[in-house]
């Protein structure tokens, strides 16, 4: 809860009163390796920071080929955002890579804690700016750079996660083939 605690200061100053609320409505929850924290088609209702642990966001195709949009490496905060915002069903599976530790709370008792603590509500805008930034930057990387700087932003972002996670979940989320990133890798290793 500390982490939480932390995580939350670092946005903006949160009154002993907002973070004792605020504590009140997070729980603790375990993800196993390979379980989902929400699924495509599921309506998010709950919104977890994620302590411990490695997740990855991802959507099917048709064919059901999987394409990694993200990765969450603690500390963060998780969830369907989109759907928790809309009251409609998620389209983004998130799913963990290893073992996580979160703290989980009703998205809903988030909300009812803006009128009174307006720090609250602060942090939870503060957030949304930056993950609104992240997702954009994401975005502008994925159109305009070519496959070998893509890669060297995500060994910057995410600087020890391929010692944990397979090279196909790093090699989706770049948006090339496994043999296509095995070239990659080669070459940056050659300079």
């Amino acid at each position: 809860m500390n982490d939480l605690k932390e995580f939350f200061n670092s946005l903006t100053a949160i009154s002993s009163d907002g973070w004792e609320k605020l504590s009140e409505i997070f729980s603790p929850r375990t993800l196993k390796k390979g379980a989902f924290f929400i699924s495509e088609g599921q309506t998010a209702k709950e919104i977890g920071f994620l302590e411990s642990g490695i997740l990855r966001a991802f959507y099917r195709n048709r064919e059901g080929v999987e394409y990694n949009k993200h990765f969450f490496v603690s500390p963060c905060f998780i969830g369907g955002y989109s759907s928790l915002i809309t009251k409609t069903p998620n389209q983004i599976n998130q799913q963990a890579l290893t073992d996580c530790s979160l703290q989980v709370a009703n998205y809903s008792d988030i909300e009812k804690l803006y009128d009174l603590y307006p720090e609250i509500e602060r942090a939870g805008r503060i957030l949304a700016e930056l993950y609104f930034v992240q997702k954009e930057q994401r975005e502008i990387e994925i159109v305009l750079l070519d496959a070998d700087k893509r890669y060297e932003i995500f060994q910057k972002e995410y600087p020890h996660l391929e010692q944990f996670i397979p090279q196909y979940h790093i090699a989706s989320y770049l948006g090339v083939t496994p043999t296509q990133l095995s070239r990659i890798r080669r070459k940056i290793s050659e300079k």
